[in-house]
């Protein structure tokens, strides 16, 4: 007999119900012929939205079945016709949200911990003491064998260690939770021809001026979304990034090339108070910024994977081959460790370019020797005739 495990969990600020189960193609495909349920990556689980006719709709979707549901961890009574209020979630996980608020984290950060440490409670049906013999039986079942990335691990075992330091229910020294090594992965960057052909073929101008932005200034995509008009100083071509990532202003530079484009921008769409808006003068969404950059990208015959963090990663490598020095550009991307700008240096090797390939060299050889003359032989043929 399969089994479904319900569970509640915070998506978006909205309550949700989650799915939980042992990996099976029948059950997943069961799941898709309702409408309603969705897929979070985040949580890597299914879920509907917390309400009444959507759990009895999904309980009447698999009676008659082989698939028992275990709603152990929701409360009937307590369900509404629309959605069950954030204070109806367990009491650990709401003390610890409010705790990390007390401690002004962000809400990104607030929202990872909850997660996992939700699991985690979930996982071991809310007990109130755990053994580190608990925590290896969680990460072997719910990250390791469900193939969590390695830094998905890293802010897992984060997420307990805080979480056992405010709660005092951990009955074994915090300490010995140890994260797996990081993994070093070069970023994917694109060449200069590339950016360009990726520019000229963004059809549309908004698009175009979002992209332009991110790579001639090194944004990240959040701290484009949330740029607002009056922190463009156009005479001293200038951006002020207001409390990004770690809580910290910078200024970065507004390229001169980059102006023209600005401007047709400006007349064309008129944005109220944010750079790049969306309907209603809200905010524009990464969503959008991903699926329009994917677009222009099969259009500049690109097959890289790129994504908006691409175009900062290929800022980066171009300003260091252009001989800027590696202080000016930590500073400019807002990196609080200079260990981590250097990764750009891995990248942005221009003496090992350089360096002549053995190939070349023998083949070079050969047609010296031989006085042949061809600046470009094939391999394919007799080089010697």
């Amino acid at each position: 007999m399969k089994k479904l495990n319900l569970f509640l969990f915070l998506r978006d600020k909205h309550v949700n119900i989650g799915i939980d189960f042992r990996y099976d193609e029948n059950v997943k495909s069961k799941l898709k012929l309702m409408q309603e349920v969705k897929w979070s990556d985040t949580n890597r689980c299914f879920y509907i939205p917390a309400e009444r006719t959507l759990l009895n709709k999904l309980l009447v979707h698999f009676k008659g079945s082989d698939v028992a549901i275990d709603d152990s961890l929701i409360d009937f009574s307590k369900l509404s016709s629309t959605s069950i209020p954030n204070n109806r979630l367990p009491s650990p996980i709401n003390a610890y949200r409010v705790y990390m608020k007390g401690l002004r984290y962000s809400q990104s950060t607030i929202k990872t911990y909850c997660t996992f440490t939700e699991k985690f409670l979930k996982f071991h049906n809310y007990k109130t003491t755990f053994s580190q013999n608990d925590v290896s039986r969680f990460m072997e079942a719910e990250i390791a064998l469900k193939s969590y990335s390695i830094s998905s691990h890293r802010q897992c075992i984060s997420a307990l260690k805080h979480y056992f330091e405010f709660s005092d229910q951990a009955e074994f020294e915090i300490s010995e939770l140890v994260r797996p090594k990081k993994s070093r992965f070069l970023p994917t960057v694109l060449s200069k021809e590339e950016i360009i052909d990726l520019l000229r073929l963004t059809r549309n101008l908004k698009h175009r001026c979002i992209l332009a932005l991110i790579y001639s200034s090194g944004l990240r995509v959040g701290e484009l979304i949330n740029l607002h008009l009056k922190d463009i100083d156009i005479d001293r071509k200038q951006i002020l990034i207001k409390q990004a990532k770690g809580r910290k202003d910078r200024y970065v530079m507004l390229a001169e090339s980059f102006l023209p484009l600005l401007y047709n921008y400006l007349q064309t769409y008129e944005p109220k108070r944010y750079f790049t808006e969306g309907y209603d003068n809200k905010k524009y969404s990464s969503s959008a910024i991903r699926s329009f950059l994917k677009d222009s990208c099969r259009r500049a015959k690109i097959s890289k994977k790129v994504t908006p963090h691409t175009l900062r990663h290929s800022f980066a490598t171009h300003m260091l081959e252009n001989g800027t020095d590696l202080r000016y550009i930590q500073e400019l991307l807002g990196h609080s460790k200079p260990e981590t700008t250097m990764i750009y240096t891995h990248v942005a090797k221009k003496d090992l370019m350089k360096i002549q390939s053995p190939l070349d060299a023998s083949i070079k050889a050969i047609l010296k020797r031989h006085d042949k003359g061809e600046s470009n032989l094939r391999l394919s043929r007799n080089i010697l005739g």
